[in-house]
């Protein structure tokens, strides 16, 4: 990791904190490290604590930071924020800064040097530890109870810790180590402990999804944990993120669409397409393969929105598979798309076997191309929608608008449905059928209808 870009702190500041019992949890990157907060707060609260998530309000006893470490801009983020809250301790207003985190497990020698103003460094589930620092104790019967920080309406359910894929540019393995899946009864239970708080939608989330099981059942268990999850009824919508390509369970696009519980919508990041750059990542699947799964997703279940992650500037992506990937997207017509550029993590494989010599003005280019062109996909796809009626379930209120979505559209990374509501009857959490009225490239708008919603109506 780069020497850590620093502001200079004040010295010398006579320090004035109250003496409270507040604990400011502060989380960064992925809704894998959201749940851990959301973990960490019900452990803070059973020790006797009080607790905010992401507050602005800097006067509390500590400070935990919840780092992510995938990615040079993720880190510099998390570098940013403990600076930040680094300065507002020297300056008396708040009393202990302590870092958790994929980016502290990586980097905490390191980081500890660069920054010996923080109070402690925890790796990505040391929580007894930081909890008995706090003068807390960590409750092994709260397995599977979390404080909410999403919407009471929906949660993330992570099945699985770690990962056992090797794609040459990623450093997860190395910073969580192997897959270790949950025990099925176990996300049983937690599923019950969200619902009985009110939950009506579940995402899944995973480092890998569709390896769920391979470790301690012998077996893909996805498709068994989605069977017991159906019986559940109190959820109406489940989501699925993070599939992997390689091995995909055809038996889930059956489930998903043989059930009207599960949101037609499935993530699945192909990275690339050209099989020289497939290869070069280690991603255990070919152009072709990935070309004839989506063929069996879109035939299997009609009117899916496919969500995927695609990589640029990998070491070996020339313009010639750069093309290949453009035509790709172009040809697939993909509902989502997210883009990022290739960076150089210490200890992967790419780093020791490839040289990064794609200029970054060339990534960035690169990804900006790709995302004119999916904005342009994704306003005809949106256009499309306009005069239908579809299932929105309503997030929050901005303005004279209630803020929603629809099935094919997963919370902060997809598509917004706006409907007009200055008397806010539409009520946060709950599902209306909104007819749609106008379309942008990433937003719908709408108007509660009472026209009775076509169950068959496509994306």
């Amino acid at each position: 990791m780069n020497r850590v870009r620093r502001e200079p702190l004040k010295n010398n500041l006579s320090i004035t904190v109250r003496k409270n019992n507040k604990i400011n949890v502060i989380t960064l990157g992925c809704a894998k490290n959201l749940v851990d907060s959301e973990v960490l707060m019900r452990q803070l609260g059973a020790s006797g604590f009080k607790f905010e998530h992401n507050s602005e309000d800097s006067n509390a006893r500590a400070v935990i930071i919840n780092t992510c470490g995938f990615i040079n801009d993720a880190k510099q983020e998390s570098i940013d924020t403990i600076l930040k809250f680094v300065r507002a301790k020297n300056e008396g207003q708040i009393g202990s800064v302590y870092v958790i985190g994929c980016l502290s497990q990586r980097y905490k020698e390191e980081l500890s040097n660069e920054i010996p103003e923080v109070d402690g460094w925890y790796g990505v589930n040391d929580f007894q530890r930081i909890l008995r620092n706090l003068g807390g104790i960590y409750r092994k019967d709260l397995l599977g109870e979390r404080i909410l920080a999403t919407p009471s309406h929906y949660a993330y359910l992570k099945i699985s810790e770690g990962c056992d894929r090797l794609c040459s540019f990623c450093a997860i393995p190395l910073i969580r180590g192997k897959q270790k899946s949950k025990l099925l009864k176990d996300l049983i239970s937690e599923t019950r402990y969200l619902t009985e708080r009110g939950i009506k939608e579940l995402i899944l989330i995973a480092q890998d999804l569709t390896a769920y099981g391979t470790d301690i059942y012998g077996k893909q268990a996805l498709p068994d944990l989605l069977s017991e999850l159906t019986k559940i009824r109190q959820i109406e919508w489940i989501r699925l993120h993070y599939a992997y390509p390689a091995n995909f369970p055809v038996k889930v696009l059956e489930q998903i669409a043989g059930d009207g519980i599960f949101c037609k919508y499935l993530d699945i990041p192909f990275q690339h397409i050209s099989d020289k750059v497939l290869g070069r990542m280690h991603r255990s699947v070919s152009r072709s393969e990935i070309l004839d799964l989506i063929r069996k997703i879109r035939n299997l279940v009609p009117g899916i929105a496919i969500r995927t992650t695609l990589m640029v500037g990998h070491p070996g992506e020339g313009e010639k598979e750069y093309k290949e990937l453009l035509d790709f997207i172009r040809d697939q017509q993909f509902e989502r798309l997210g883009v990022f550029t290739y960076s150089e993590e210490q200890g992967t494989f790419a780093s020791k076997h490839y040289t990064d010599n794609i200029p970054h003005r060339v990534k960035q280019e690169r990804l900006e191309e790709i995302m004119e062109v999916q904005m342009d996909i994704s306003l005809k796809i949106n256009n499309k929608k306009i005069g239908n009626v579809y299932k929105v379930l309503i997030d929050s209120h901005e303005g004279d608008f209630a803020v929603g979505r629809t099935e094919f559209d997963s919370p902060d990374v997809d598509n917004e449905v706006l409907v007009k509501d200055p008397g806010k009857k539409l009520e946060s959490g709950r599902f209306y059928d909104i007819k749609i009225t106008g379309a942008e490239n990433f937003d719908l708008f709408g108007i509660e209808s009472k026209t009775v919603r076509n169950p068959l109506i496509q994306p």
